[in-house]
């Protein structure tokens, strides 16, 4: 099994929405939980809720709040307005069933290895989110 180092939550975000920090700050919460859990459906649930409000903070940026609108998942909302991260809401998307059994209680649903794997795409996604919204923060403040 591969050695984990600790991830240390991070500092906001300067020139974040108050919304969009507080979810990055939630999700680097999530991450600790998962990184701390010795279930693997524990993992599993801490990382992908992790991912999940990873994804919320960009749409917390990026899409303005309008009239009432049929309910659609982060994933499918991130899909068309943040394209570029595609890959990844289509990655955590498919994991949502998997969460849904955990959440009705199906604990052995969750093999280590597949724990360890959105543990490891959620961290990089987080990694990645941050970044997109460092360069948008950073585009708006030069602009």
């Amino acid at each position: 099994m591969p050695v984990r180092t600790l991830r240390a939550p991070r500092n906001a975000v300067p020139g974040l929405s108050g919304r969009a920090a507080e979810l990055l700050q939630r999700a680097d919460a999530e991450l600790v939980a998962a990184q701390f859990s010795s279930e693997p459906w524990e993992q599993f649930t801490h990382a992908h809720l992790a991912a999940l409000r990873a994804g919320a903070a960009v749409l917390s940026e990026r899409q303005p709040l309008s009239g009432r609108r049929a309910p659609r998942t982060v994933w499918e909302l991130l899909d068309s307005v943040a394209p570029e991260l595609g890959r990844w809401s289509s990655y955590f998307a498919a994991g949502a069933g998997l969460r849904a059994a955990v959440d009705a209680g199906r604990f052995d649903a969750v093999s280590a290895e597949r724990a360890e794997q959105v543990l490891c795409h959620a961290e990089d996604f987080l990694d990645i989110v941050r970044a997109e919204l460092e360069d948008a923060a950073g585009e708006v403040r030069a602009g």
